[in-house]
């Protein structure tokens, strides 16, 4: 599997696109949200994969003291998945899963994603049931969404909530690549703000040059 991240930018959803374009693999496109689903051109990964909301956690015998924490575990998907035949095919011939977005993929999630094509593909000593992964994101952006209860469950089973602790990534790396050159801007003052505002070391000229577009005054209406 592959890991493509980079700036704002630089090229991502371009790459995306041109994969999808090109490839001559079976493919499908997910994203952990709607809108990230939309602007993909594909659909949540809750969707595509018929998984329930609430934690995935990759072991049968958990469970919650609190009512209000949801644990979904692979017994529990499978019984409660209700997988059109049509899905079924897809997800069993499907070559190469694209996630985009991938900051906000949570590490319990993408076991859910692994469990789910291991069980419809029939493949359960290959990750992913043998399809290939590529993960597209910058994870300076949105972080994973978790709550304090649900962590206190999740943190049994992984060292963070991003999805690289993914138990499904312990023994496969995925190859990383970084795309390095900014194609929106053109103005190279600009990209040094955006850059040391991404990594909070904003300087005085910074400030400088924000301040020196703000107008107090200004009446929007």
């Amino acid at each position: 599997s592959i890991f493509l991240t980079g700036k704002a930018g630089t090229g991502k959803t371009t790459f995306l696109r041109s994969v999808i374009e090109h490839t001559h693999k079976t493919a499908i496109i997910v994203a952990p949200t709607g809108i990230a689903a939309i602007n993909a051109g594909g659909v949540t990964i809750h969707s595509q994969f018929q998984l329930p909301f609430g934690m995935f956690v990759p072991d049968n015998n958990a469970q919650s003291n609190n009512s209000y924490v949801k644990v979904n575990t692979p017994i529990s998907v499978v019984k409660g998945m209700q997988m059109g035949d049509r899905k079924r095919k897809l997800l069993r011939e499907v070559e190469l899963v694209i996630i985009d977005e991938v900051s906000m993929l949570r590490a319990d999630l993408l076991d859910g994603i692994d469990m789910v094509l291991k069980y419809i593909k029939r493949e359960n000593n290959k990750p992913f049931g043998g399809a290939q992964v590529l993960f597209i994101g910058d994870l300076m952006q949105l972080p994973p969404v978790v709550k304090d209860d649900e962590w206190q469950i999740l943190k049994q089973y992984y060292n963070s909530v991003y999805f690289f602790d993914a138990q499904v990534l312990r023994n496969n790396k995925p190859i990383y690549i970084e795309l390095d050159k900014i194609y929106r801007q053109s103005d190279s003052r600009f990209i040094n703000l955006l850059n040391n505002l991404r990594n909070n070391k904003i300087t005085i000229s910074d400030t400088e040059l924000l301040n020196s577009y703000y107008k107090p005054n200004f009446n929007a209406a």
